[in-house]
């Protein structure tokens, strides 16, 4: 049988990154399983599937097509984030979601592909030396989808997209000295930003700074995250045998604390396993960054890629103690459906740019 046919069709996957993300997958399933049984697993499982599905279709789609259509996606993007503001659904003091079709999504998810997106179009058309004119736009891209988001509120996606967009500016060729302005002009504001937390975020800073302060109240997630994740030891307590998740002392134990229930019941171990693959998945991206051949795939594969690399590393870190909790969900890992698709289809644009440079090399 001849299968040579097939060669462009394969050619648009980077094997070890599809295997990596599939393998974080199917740990998210382990714990949806254990966190919710059988109701969560097979939810968890339909929305893998149509994930998936978007990033094969994503993974078909020629750069270009990218470049052109990224400000009408942006601005499509913002204008779902105003719009939940005025027609969006809140829960447990957040004002979040939209309904569409009977389902509901968060817009700050698509937003953290909308805006690498955007930006890496604004700077790529521009090119050469990168002036202060042009650096000004490209952070007001960056500014506008974060206040709006801050705003909902929803503080953690607002600091992946503002890090990551820093990472992408930098990538791009901005100066140190630059960003450094910038970073300095970001800490001078912090005094006037904790006048802008709600009651909630605040109280959870200072418990951060002062983890004994309240225990059973503000600190009582973070507590318990703690006790699961150093009583898993190294080989961890088996699959469902996990105390703090199966007997309910953890809270949101399927979304935003997935991690201390992988790493009560697979232990050191275990955990080393997801950061293995974290790093395969953060290696490949940025590997597939610097092998493409124009200045659009390279800033959106390092823009998306940062993207997730900032996800994961607020979410081990507020759930082992080492940074705030910010409400966030571990990528791929945590039971959810707009975060699962949105990160298979940023992963599914990175692979169209691996397709692209294949193509030509070719």
């Amino acid at each position: 049988m001849d299968l040579r046919h097939l060669r462009p069709r394969l050619a648009r996957f980077d094997v070890p990154l599809v295997c990596a993300l599939m393998l974080l997958a199917g740990i998210g399933l382990l714990g949806a399983y254990s966190t919710g049984g059988e109701q969560l697993l097979y939810r968890q499982l339909v929305r893998l599937a149509v994930g998936s599905g978007v990033m094969v279709a994503l993974a078909h789609v020629e750069p270009g097509y990218y470049a052109r259509w990224a400000p009408w996606f942006y601005a499509a993007t913002i204008a779902a984030l105003v719009a939940v503001f005025l027609i969006g659904s809140s829960a447990k003091g957040a004002q979040r979601w939209l309904a569409a079709g009977g389902l509901q999504f968060q817009p700050a998810e698509v937003a953290k592909i909308a805006t690498p997106l955007m930006v890496a179009a604004f700077l790529a058309k521009r090119g050469g030396a990168l002036r202060l004119s042009v650096v000004l736009p490209a952070g007001a891209f960056i500014a506008l989808p974060v206040v709006l988001i801050g705003y909902q509120p929803d503080l953690g996606t607002a600091v992946i997209i503002a890090v990551a967009g820093a990472g992408l500016l930098f990538i791009a060729g901005v100066s140190w000295r630059l960003l450094g302005t910038l970073a300095a002009a970001g800490l001078a504001s912090l005094p006037f930003a904790w006048y802008w937390l709600k009651d909630y975020q605040r109280e959870r800073v200072i418990t951060f700074l002062d983890p004994d302060r309240n225990p059973l109240g503000a600190g009582y997630q973070v507590f318990q995250s703690k006790i699961a994740i150093g009583s898993g030891g190294v080989y961890g307590k088996g699959w469902l045998n996990g105390t703090q998740s199966q007997l309910d002392f953890l809270p949101e134990r399927s979304t935003d604390f997935v991690f201390a229930v992988l790493a009560e019941e697979f232990g050191l171990l275990g955990v080393l396993v997801i950061l293995v693959l974290v790093g395969i998945v953060v290696f490949r991206g940025l590997w597939i960054a610097g092998q493409s051949q124009e200045a659009f795939g390279r800033l959106v594969a390092a823009g998306l890629v940062l993207s997730f690399f900032m996800h994961v590393f607020v979410n081990v870190g507020m759930v082992s103690g080492l940074l705030p909790v910010v409400g966030l969900p571990l990528p791929l890992i945590s039971y959810g459906g707009t975060s699962l698709v949105t990160t298979m289809a940023a992963f599914g644009i990175v692979m169209a740019m691996f397709s692209h440079r294949r193509l030509l090399a070719d």
